[in-house]
């Protein structure tokens, strides 16, 4: 997509927090140890608390944990990642994850489907 066509601003955040409801949705749908009672408005909830929990926790999580990323060549990641579903899981009522493997799980998923839908709806920088 032109840089001239992409959406920015308020369009982008819009796109960018429907994209990631969508991919909770569909990590619902697609692993059996992740829930979602009600798909609206659930999703947009999960999508809004994984975004802040990944703009606020993950960073100092990540930096509390670099040794054991440096030792294991970045595969901690994973478990981070996995602890940020789970607790997303705990901030939103209607929202489930089995366990912690349902969570690796639900995390890799949920990455992969969001950079897919990102890049169908024209909010994935190409960088």
């Amino acid at each position: 997509m032109d840089n001239d066509k992409r959406p920015s601003g308020c369009g982008r955040l819009l796109l960018v927090w429907i994209a990631s409801a969508l991919a909770v949705a569909f990590t619902a749908w697609f692993l059996p140890g992740v829930h979602v009672e009600a798909l609206f408005p659930t999703t947009l909830w999960v999508a809004l608390a994984i975004g802040l929990v990944n703009a606020f926790v993950r960073p100092l999580l990540i930096l509390l944990t670099l040794p054991a990323t440096i030792l294991t060549l970045g595969l901690f990641l994973l478990a981070v990642n996995g602890l940020m579903l789970m607790l997303a899981d705990k901030m939103v009522d209607g929202f489930a994850v089995d366990g912690f493997l349902w969570a690796v799980l639900g995390s890799i998923v949920l990455s992969i489907s969001t950079g897919v839908l990102q890049r169908l709806l024209g909010v994935k920088d190409d960088d």
